[in-house]
């Protein structure tokens, strides 16, 4: 008898630690979906297009130095 009631009593004091964690786990699932979140996959392609356009930005920025020095040397 005292096992079957210790067991009753376990058995709903367990319940409302998994309502907790249930609800707890739903309220942070939510706040997660509204933040703007970005995964480290896309941050990586974005750094390694950032890098390309500014080497692409470095070329050019040395070729129209050079365009300049031959326009200064021609007058």
């Amino acid at each position: 008898m005292i096992e079957t009631l210790l067991q009753a009593i376990l058995e709903q004091i367990d319940q409302p630690k998994k309502d907790v964690e249930h609800n707890l786990r739903s309220l942070l699932n939510e706040a997660v979906s509204k933040m703007d979140l970005v995964s480290k996959e896309e941050i990586e392609r974005q750094r390694t297009a950032l890098n390309n356009a500014n080497l692409r930005l470095n070329e050019l920025l040395k070729h129209v130095e050079e365009l300049e020095q031959k326009i200064q040397n021609k007058k």
